[in-house]
């Protein structure tokens, strides 16, 4: 087993400090990396939690997720710990403060100037600490020591496994977790909220059976090659929320793609399209055509003129990575002074090459512009 982590982007001195861990072996040797990169640097450790439900988590991961369950002896072991003690979870707690907002599109091949097909996808979250943000929002002081900003802290995780595929993900900060990622079938999975206007904080964050919402394209990417394979795992799947809803869009080396959200009373929608299909951050079962999109208020953080713009500037059949950067960029949150949310990174990914290409954001210029990192390639 081998693994190395790494500083990608970023620094002390700026917003954000992105490390790449690599970690090669069986999965037991990968976990046991991710824990002791947890140990190390992410300042985490195993949580309580009711043994019943532990014990229901363990179950669920060997019968349906045996990477992940795998992975978790290592990170066990990486603390010393008996991994199969039901009154601690070895994975992160999976959930998503209210009012973040991205944009994701898919492009297949036939829409492509060099005939690969391509997915862009912008990351937009909070630039404050939690302790902070809960102020904010309640009305309240900031901390005097609060902790770093949620998102300032994320990693590049490959994992190379002997057995099973490789995966490229980025997540905010749980190791186990990802925001999006490629794996090496050239399936690219990404995750957005799904109902900005209708987002409540979380009901609760304690761990249950199933997967959590930063695991799902984790857990797509480990087993999935393609989005028939995904649309499976995701009908089948045992899935939790926490009342923040997310949709996902998926899309594969063969050019198609789909996002997969949930509405009322647990019902399920694949929605597809011709050409490239462009996610934001309101259903898209709710809303099928952009052209009869509402008009955008001030709590929709402009989700309806991004999912416009986005499909505008991707419509014409002639996508390059450039005019797909360009794209990305054209819906990307501007520095407005005071707005507690940026851009913080926007990925390119391309299914035929396997790669993910990514710039970090690092703060704000003095001209009142975000300022991004050198785009950074990654492969599975």
């Amino acid at each position: 087993m081998t693994h190395t982590s790494t500083v990608v982007a970023g620094g002390d001195h700026e917003f954000m400090t992105v490390r790449h861990l690599v970690a090669e072996g069986d999965q037991v040797s990968i976990g046991h990396a991710i824990g002791q990169e947890a140990r190390a640097r992410a300042d985490w450790a195993p949580t309580t939690i009711d043994p019943r439900v532990g014990r229901a988590r363990r179950v669920w991961f060997e019968r349906n997720w045996r990477a992940h369950y795998t992975r978790l002896s290592g990170i066990a072991a990486a603390y010393g710990i008996d991994p199969e003690r039901d009154d601690l979870s070895f994975d992160g707690i999976d959930s998503l403060p209210a009012g973040s907002g991205c944009s994701a599109v898919a492009v297949p091949a036939s829409s492509t100037v060099d005939g690969h097909g391509l997915t862009g996808r912008n990351y937009d979250f909070f630039t404050s600490s939690f302790e902070d943000l809960i102020a904010e929002f309640g009305g309240g002081e900031p901390a005097a020591n609060s902790a770093p900003p949620m998102a300032s802290r994320p990693y590049v995780l490959t994992t190379r496994p002997q057995h099973g595929l490789a995966s490229t993900v980025v997540t905010m900060g749980d190791l186990d977790g990802a925001t999006e990622g490629i794996n090496e079938a050239g399936l690219v999975v990404a995750l957005l909220l799904a109902d900005v206007t209708g987002v409540e904080p979380p009901s609760a964050t304690t761990p249950l059976a199933g997967l959590g919402v930063m695991q799902v394209p984790r857990y797509l990417l480990d087993t999935c090659e393609d989005v028939e394979q995904a649309e499976i795992a995701l009908r089948t799947a045992k899935l939790y929320d926490h009342g923040v809803g997310i949709h996902y869009l998926v899309a594969d080396a063969s050019g198609r793609s789909f996002v997969w959200e949930r509405g009322a009373r647990d019902a399920e929608y694949v929605l597809t399209g011709d050409g490239p299909l462009c996610v934001t951050n309101h259903p898209l079962h709710r809303y099928p055509d952009v052209a009869d999109l509402p008009a955008d208020t001030d709590e929709s953080m402009h989700t309806y003129e991004r999912a416009r713009t986005l499909t505008k500037n991707t419509g014409d059949g002639a996508v390059s990575g450039a005019s797909l950067r360009a794209a990305m960029d054209s819906v990307a949150m501007p520095a407005t002074p005071g707005a507690p949310w940026r851009t913080l990174w926007r990925s390119v990914f391309d299914h035929d090459a396997r790669t993910m290409s990514t710039r970090f954001y690092l703060g704000d210029s003095s001209d009142e512009t975000a300022r991004y990192s050198e785009e950074v390639s990654f492969r599975p």
